[in-house]
């Protein structure tokens, strides 16, 4: 007996695969809740006087936020809330907003400052060269 195979059987079959490869990848950071940032290294996000005191600045494309907690005090952190996975939407009162469920995070360091986020955003690196501020 011949077994041909059926459009629906190479559908089924092509679908399954994708959705196997799919799930292979998600959560792939082993649990460390880190965030991966799409910008390349060395490249320059802004400028020093971009940055307000008290302040930051978020960076959309390269999934960062950069604050200035003090005076010549530059941090930068993930800006993937720790929630569900939004972009924060604005950095205001001493606090970086995440616009989904209201979660807020320090400006000085990326602790919770109001949940439900269950995490701080974690830390990226960033140098400060004369001016400007640029992924490390």
């Amino acid at each position: 007996m011949t077994h041909h195979s059926t459009r629906r059987t190479v559908l089924l079959a092509t679908g399954a695969a994708t959705l196997v490869a799919g799930c292979s990848k998600y959560g792939d950071d082993n649990g460390s809740g880190s965030s991966t940032v799409n910008a390349a290294g060395g490249q320059e996000l802004a400028k020093t006087s971009d940055i307000p005191v008290g302040g930051g600045k978020i960076f959309k494309k390269e999934k960062v936020v950069v604050t200035q907690p003090k005076k010549d005090e530059f941090k930068a952190f993930s800006a993937v809330c720790t929630h569900q996975g939004c972009t924060v939407g604005t950095v205001s009162d001493g606090t970086i907003n995440c616009p989904c469920h209201g979660s807020k995070y320090h400006v000085a360091d990326g602790s919770v400052a109001h949940g439900p986020a269950p995490k701080p955003l974690p830390a990226e690196q960033i140098k400060v060269e004369g001016n400007a501020i640029r992924l490390a």
